[in-house]
């Protein structure tokens, strides 16, 4: 039987607000969100703490706010039911209960996707479905709808399924998936805290990676059952969604399963320097499907983790972070290169950021047209930040050696000679006639 329309809970309600004992119940609940703010404002600290879940940006649109106040203002309500009759705690807890799940909602998807732009159209999604709830809760129509959705039914299979199991089913699922992101992004953050080495980097990346799909995995079982799918009948799909991967989806399954190799391995790890496919740049991150490398002028390369096992990959920073520069200049013919090596590679170890260890050194490389070769190696150990101010501040060095020292950097020199033709010659070795008029 279908429930029928009527509006005795809403005339209880405006008739409940109009009595003397609302004055009173308004104290309460201003009393329990007070309460609430200063616990919130306590806990919150000062410089605040870091927990962007739970405190939010200013403490009051975090999650620990409403759910304090939820809290504060049930209890209240219960102690009051004794002595009066509720209407405004009836309209607040309602309240309250959507702002809680809006916040969860909303504070758990900007955490776990941060730069998404489809954040702020799920945020109004969830705001207005919510709200809506309260209003239909409210004025009593809630009851009635679920009645009437509930008469809305068909077959799946052996199963009879309604409408209302259908969107109770899915608001379930939602704050299942929440509630494992929630988790997952907590596990995460907590494995990734504090670690400095970028071996120890990797292995907490392949830890908080099984962490996310694991309760992922998890939560969208638990969402299966409450829309009211037989998880029994999951084998046969499992099989075609295999069939699928095997087929259509073998290159992502083949990223996802590049990224683990890699992060167990460690043959490439967070912070090291690499070269892929002519890039060149620093490993900033690397996910389970593919892997973030920034050059050293800002550009940023987003590498499918397939290629990072199937290609060749240059790492500078394997087994030894130290990268060796070379820096060619060219002196004039009779200057002493024996007496002026120690004194160039003294000035260049003195440069900031080369290693004393392997020491530079000055090598005579080649007799050119016009100077002698000198190449200067030096070693740095990190290359991250940059490459070419350390060579300017070398080559400075070297400048300020030579002209101590008067070392010249030879001119390129050439020599022309000019070819004149055999009847050009010859009128030029003519001797001029007496009356030919004076040039």
């Amino acid at each position: 039987m279908t429930r029928t329309l009527d509006n005795t809970e809403l005339q209880d309600l405006i008739a409940g607000l109009l009595q003397p004992t609302a004055l009173m119940e308004l104290g309460v609940l201003a009393l329990c969100l007070g309460l609430a703010w200063i616990i919130v404002r306590l806990l919150r600290g000062t410089p605040p703490v870091d927990a962007p879940i739970w405190l939010g940006r200013r403490g009051v649109d975090g999650v620990l706010f409403p759910f304090l106040a939820l809290l504060l203002a049930f209890g209240a309500k219960l102690l009051l039911a004794n002595f009066v009759k509720a209407a405004v705690f009836k309209l607040a807890v309602p309240i309250l209960l959507s702002l809680l799940l809006v916040r969860l909602t909303v504070r758990v998807l900007s955490v776990t996707y941060p730069s998404s732009r489809w954040m702020r159209i799920i945020e109004r999604s969830i705001s207005w479905i919510a709200w809506l709830a309260v209003v239909l809760w409210v004025t009593g129509v809630l009851p009635w709808l679920l009645d009437a959705m509930d008469e809305v039914r068909w077959k799946m299979g052996a199963h009879v399924i309604s409408l209302r199991n259908v969107v109770e089913g899915g608001i379930t699922a939602g704050l299942v998936m929440v509630l494992a992101l929630w988790v997952a992004a907590a596990i995460e953050k907590r494995l990734l805290r504090g670690t400095g080495n970028s071996s120890d980097l990797s292995i907490r990346m392949i830890a908080a990676n099984l962490v996310r799909v694991l309760l992922l995995t998890i939560g969208l079982l638990v969402a299966l059952s409450a829309v009211g799918i037989d998880l029994t009948a999951l084998s046969v799909v499992g099989g075609a969604i295999g069939v699928g991967v095997g087929f259509g989806l073998q290159k992502i399954a083949a990223n996802y399963v590049s990224g683990f190799v890699i992060l167990a391995e460690r043959s490439l790890r967070i912070g090291d320097m690499v070269k892929v496919d002519n890039f060149d740049g620093r490993i900033t991150d690397i996910r389970t499907r593919y892997t973030v490398i920034r050059a050293l002028n800002g550009r940023e390369a987003i590498v499918p983790n397939e290629m990072l096992i199937t290609q060749r990959v240059e790492n500078s920073s394997l087994a030894d972070p130290r990268v060796l520069l070379t820096s060619t200049v060219q002196v004039s013919y009779g200057t002493d290169v024996r007496a002026l090596q120690p004194l160039i590679e003294a000035a260049v170890a003195q440069v900031p950021r080369v290693l004393a260890d392997p020491p530079p050194s000055a090598q005579l490389m080649a007799f050119a047209a016009d100077g002698m070769d000198l190449s200067i190696n030096f070693w740095i150990l990190d290359p991250e930040n940059g490459q070419g101010n350390v060579r300017s501040e070398v080559n400075l060095a070297l400048l300020a050696v030579f002209d101590a020292q008067g070392v010249h950097i030879p001119y390129p020199q050439r020599e022309v000679r000019v070819l004149a033709s055999p009847g050009v010659a010859a009128a030029v070795a003519e001797p001029k006639s007496s009356d030919s008029p004076p040039p």
